[in-house]
């Protein structure tokens, strides 16, 4: 019964942890995640949570311009 459970709340889980990821690395830009991802929406660029995360640990400089192109 546990793993019926934990199973559905790994989801729930990692999506909190993007969310605290793209919040951290938008920081700097003098960005809330909730502001930056309506940002996203009204620019229409449809990249989901996770892959904004990599972008921000990964590719700092790919992730850089888009906060910046959103905030244009």
């Amino acid at each position: 019964a546990s793993a019926y459970r934990d199973r559905r709340n790994k989801k729930r889980t990692r999506r909190g942890e993007w969310q605290i990821s793209i919040g951290a690395a938008v920081r700097p830009y003098d960005l809330s995640y909730s502001r930056f991802i309506n940002l996203l929406k009204k620019a229409e660029i449809g990249l989901d949570r996770k892959i904004l995360s990599q972008l921000a640990q990964e590719e700092p400089q790919t992730f850089e311009r888009l906060v910046n192109s959103v905030k244009a």
